[in-house]
């Protein structure tokens, strides 16, 4: 049945009317307002390259000249390279506080036995020193195969126990070892400094890894490399030092380093180098312009303007699958 218009009143039909143009101008707004908020975002290229490329950050180790931390250096004094195009830096953190998780790892081959018991007690007083409530540290011995001592955890009684589990066997891992440590690194959450502390005497035999799939492996999980390298033989010419060239350079792509003690008794003073180097790191972030093609390593180089050395890694992996 048909209504006829004579039964609404003129005034309700002027209000009916008011409440469809309001709506109408609601909507015309609402989109109007959509399209300039996308026409925004479109226009500027830095919120897409924020909005699709992941913050990539690296940690450097600064040297005087006298072999020191250099400390209370500014944002201005530091450049990052990608690919050798200049960043922008975004994260600038001095002596970071960033969390650390770290995995200890102990040569226990024959080699060493002589040495083991000065070696645990090192890392032992390392362990103390290092080891702070928001950190978080797993141990494990090698030789002709990996076994974990330890979980990760914060307990300094814990880890420090673990170290009296210890024992010999033949062989020497040294690829496993840092493949390994690497990948218990990376199953962790991120937001945290990842370092691997390898003590050997950098002999290689029974490693199923092979150097470069370590070296990629340390590099992925963004955990950088201490190793402290027990020569059993002082010379040189007596002995394969294949080991330490390798250790040598994984070290400098991830930005760790690289230590020789002299004697048995000085690894307590190599273990304090790593401490004091840890707690006084610098930490840099960066968007990378042009973004990267997915499953890459790229080339890293930070420079410092200082009379000063600098470490940090020279590679970085871009994410998604190898190409």
């Amino acid at each position: 049945m048909t209504v006829p218009k004579r039964c609404f009143p003129m005034g309700l039909r002027l209000a009916l009317c008011c409440v469809l143009a309001s709506a109408l101008l609601l909507m015309a707004a609402s989109t109007q307002s959509g399209v300039s908020a996308g026409q925004r975002a479109d226009q500027d290229p830095r919120a897409r390259i924020r909005s699709e490329v992941s913050l990539v950050g690296t940690l450097a180790s600064v040297l005087d000249k006298d072999g020191r931390p250099a400390l209370d250096l500014e944002q201005s004094q530091f450049e990052v390279y990608e690919e050798g195009v200049k960043q922008k830096i975004e994260i600038f953190e001095p002596e970071t506080q960033q969390p650390l998780d770290l995995t200890l790892m102990i040569d226990s081959s024959l080699s060493e036995i002589k040495d083991l018991e000065f070696e645990a007690d090192a890392a032992s007083r390392f362990i103390q020193k290092l080891v702070r409530p928001a950190d978080r540290m797993a141990i494990y011995e090698f030789a002709d195969a990996v076994t974990q001592l330890a979980p990760f955890s914060s307990s300094v009684p814990f880890l420090q126990a673990a170290l009296k589990h210890i024992v010999p066997g033949d062989g020497t891992a040294l690829y496993d070892a840092v493949y390994l440590g690497a990948q218990a690194l990376a199953r962790n959450p991120s937001g945290r400094r990842r370092v691997i502390v390898l003590v050997t005497d950098a002999g290689e035999t029974t490693s199923r890894a092979d150097f470069e799939t370590a070296r990629r492996a340390a590099l992925r999980a963004d955990a950088l490399l201490y190793t402290i390298v027990v020569r059993v033989v002082k010379n040189e010419g007596g002995r394969n030092t294949a080991g330490e060239h390798a250790l040598e350079t994984i070290a400098d792509s991830t930005g760790g380093a690289i230590y020789f003690p002299n004697t048995v008794g000085e690894l307590t003073d190599m273990f304090d180098r790593i401490d004091r180097e840890l707690r006084t790191q610098y930490r840099l972030g960066y968007y990378p312009n042009p973004r990267p093609p997915d499953g890459t390593y790229r080339s890293l180089e930070v420079r410092v303007k200082c009379e000063c050395k600098v470490r940090s890694r020279k590679e970085y992996f871009s994410g998604g699958h190898l190409e």
